[in-house]
């Protein structure tokens, strides 16, 4: 690549990072200006979307003048155009929004808009839409998959598990989470972690908290009801549990569910590696799945379960079905990062052969990991859904 396309990539990438709102509110402004109708393709606030889509164009002008790193930024791009099926784009969209794109480019660069700088930056965007609409094309089986709610438990009054059947079976693996849109927020998606493997029968079971501010996840809570039907699409991540690996899962609230679903794929092996288990909340009532816990822990030695919650009693407004200990749980007061290092502080070289698994809220999950580093832990030995 020539040094004058070159710095006018690097130029250009420049100017976006300095003002990312800027850029992305006019990119979208002028591509709903080419097609009015693609505004419905996306949710009331497109934040989320603007956000995302400024990460993809700084990503590509990164690697487009080097020679190497174009692989990981064509699988992203491929990620993309699969899960973007979901919103109903078309190869007509994406051409558009490749010309929403050049044309932006232009406008930014100026008089650096050289025959050659425009050849470059067309080449550059068009590996944006061009890989995201061939992923899409080649895709196979549907972008969404319909399911029903058949059960709800409002297990108090933040948190709800959700039971529901596809009218398809899904294909994710345990520890997986999925892109889901509820009939309450249409266009609004969201990423919900599966408690149970993918089965035959197409059963599918979320745990919901109402996260405060939080939008879908409190009609979730609230407003789901009986017969309402849901939208799912992608699934996406990579926990999972090495056969030979002792492993140390914490969860904290709902982020129990991928790892009970990998529990539960665990359960049916001949044998596993050693797994313990810090299930934590807030208050010991929150500690809402224990007793089923209980009953996975006393048919599989191999799993070791300790409650932990950061408050020893439970506020006047929740009541356990019952407290950890009467349930045969060893019950630690603190945050679950400090019942981690409590318990490994005696073994010397704990850390050295075990993997370890979070899932919980980001803030919970960050904390987590840093605080386990700086004890000792192997980052690379640490999984998470992506913060």
């Amino acid at each position: 690549m020539a040094e004058e396309t070159r710095t006018a990539l690097a130029r250009l990438r420049k100017l976006i990072a300095d003002d990312p709102e800027r850029f992305t509110r006019s990119y979208f402004t002028r591509l709903f200006t080419l097609d009015p109708s693609m505004r419905d393709l996306f949710p009331a606030s497109l934040a989320n979307a603007a956000s995302g889509f400024h990460h993809v164009v700084d990503l590509v002008l990164e690697v487009a003048p080097e020679p190497t790193g174009h692989d990981e930024a064509i699988e992203v791009l491929a990620q993309l155009g699969r899960d973007h099926r979901k919103y109903g784009v078309t190869a007509e969209h994406y051409d558009l929004a490749h010309r929403a794109l050049v044309v932006e480019s232009a406008m930014m660069l100026g008089p650096d808009w050289t025959p050659d700088v425009a050849a470059a930056v067309d080449q550059t965007m068009g590996l944006i839409t061009g890989v995201m609409s061939q992923a899409a094309e080649q895709a196979t089986g549907p972008a969404v998959t319909r399911a029903k709610i058949v059960e709800k438990f409002q297990i108090n009054r933040d948190n709800a598990v959700i039971r529901l059947v596809t009218e398809a079976p899904l294909d994710y693996l345990p520890g997986q989470y999925v892109e889901v849109q509820i009939p309450q927020w249409p266009r609004e998606w969201r990423m919900l972690s599966p408690s149970i493997p993918a089965n035959p029968d197409r059963q599918l079971e979320f745990h919901v908290k109402a996260v405060p501010g939080g939008t879908v996840s409190k009609s979730i809570v609230t407003e789901s009801a009986l017969g309402d039907v849901w939208s799912i699409a992608q699934h996406h991540g990579t926990m999972t549990v090495d056969t030979e690996t002792p492993t140390t899962m914490i969860a904290g609230g709902t982020g129990l569910a991928p790892l009970k679903a990998l529990l539960l794929e665990m359960c049916a092996n001949v044998s596993n590696p050693p797994v313990h288990l810090y299930y934590g909340a807030r208050y010991p009532g929150q500690l809402y799945e224990l007793t089923s816990l209980q009953r996975m822990a006393a048919m599989n030695p191999w799993l070791t379960v300790t409650a932990v919650s950061e408050e020893s009693t439970d506020p006047w407004w929740l009541r356990a079905v019952a407290a950890p200990g009467d349930l045969g749980f060893r019950h630690l007061i603190g945050t679950l990062a400090g019942a981690v290092l409590h318990d490994a502080e005696d073994e010397p070289g704990h850390w050295d052969t075990r993997k370890v698994l979070i899932a919980g809220s980001p803030q919970m999950v960050v904390a987590t990991e840093r605080r386990l580093i700086i004890e000792g832990a192997r980052a690379s030995r640490m999984e998470h859904d992506a913060i």
